[in-house]
């Protein structure tokens, strides 16, 4: 791990996302056509992999939820995601 790398690993284990949020001026608005897409669960299968620190703790747990429901833990974390991007997005209309 390079200095950098590891001064923002630092960084990001000692602050959260949500510490920013107060700067942000402008509320995130999507395109609607994105919008109705996502809501109607058109947009399936176009993949693309990111990198996500997630506490060990959590992802033993998302883990057990995943093996208890029969399906691999990724596909829950995704699932998870859909389903509350939905829910966010429909508190927006």
């Amino acid at each position: 791990m390079s200095k950098d790398e590891h001064t923002e690993a630092e960084f990001w284990d000692n602050h959260g996302i949500l510490d920013f949020v107060s700067e942000i001026d402008e509320p995130i608005t999507l395109d609607s056509k994105l919008k109705e897409d996502i809501l109607s669960g058109k947009r399936r299968r176009k993949l693309k992999n990111i990198s996500l620190k997630i506490e060990p703790v959590f992802i033993q747990a998302i883990q057990k939820i995943a093996t208890q429901k029969s399906i691999p833990y990724q596909s829950l974390i995704r699932m998870w995601l859909a389903e509350n991007i939905r829910k966010e997005l429909r508190l927006t209309t």
